[in-house]
């Protein structure tokens, strides 16, 4: 039997590891193991991975091939996670030491290679993931901006304020008050 770990760009949900863990069971691919970013693949015939790409293309996935694909994939997926499921790291940590330990390498190569592959800083990057985290708990309503703002790590809520009217040209107040909330999902966030 063959085995594979194939390294997959845009997973950032669980919804998306359910999606990629059924589309390839679909084609007849037993999975292993699957997280955000990276799946384990068996199979009895010969692993086709232009097949597996274009099933994934489909659901907006794409396989990616080489290092710096990867790393960049890696890092997106670290920030995200951060942000949703372990936000009570983001005013402990600076986002440059936080990557450059997880990594194992220096923060300006990482920096580098995100900023020339994908357009944007990470520090640009982890900001709108930020606000649209921020976006999600303003359309719940459940906590209030200073507690939304100490949540994401902000120094205070007029930095918060300040960094949402930028990024979305509302206050969140205004924010709030929309009918239609202009979230974006969050592997559509650059």
């Amino acid at each position: 039997m063959e085995s594979k770990i194939l390294h997959i760009k845009n997973m950032v949900c669980d919804r998306c590891i359910r999606v990629v863990k059924e589309e390839l069971e679909k084609i007849g691919y037993q999975v292993e193991d699957v997280k955000l970013g990276e799946v384990k693949i068996s199979s009895n015939k010969e692993i086709n991975l232009v097949e597996i790409n274009k099933i994934l293309e489909e659901n907006g996935f794409e396989l990616l091939g080489d290092k710096q694909a990867k790393l960049i994939e890696e890092v997106k997926i670290a920030l995200i996670d951060l942000i949703y499921y372990h936000p009570e790291m983001l005013e402990k940590v600076s986002l440059s030491k936080y990557l450059a330990d997880k990594f194992h390498t220096s923060y300006q190569h990482i920096s580098s290679l995100f900023s020339s592959k994908e357009g944007i800083t990470i520090e640009k990057y982890f900001i709108n993931q930020k606000i649209e985290k921020a976006k999600e708990l303003l359309v719940y309503n459940e906590l209030t901006l200073s507690e939304i703002s100490y949540k994401l790590g902000y120094s205070s809520v007029q930095h918060l304020s300040n960094q949402f009217k930028k990024i979305t040209g509302f206050t969140p107040s205004d924010f709030k008050k929309l009918r239609e909330k202009k979230r974006l999902p969050i592997d559509k966030v650059k």
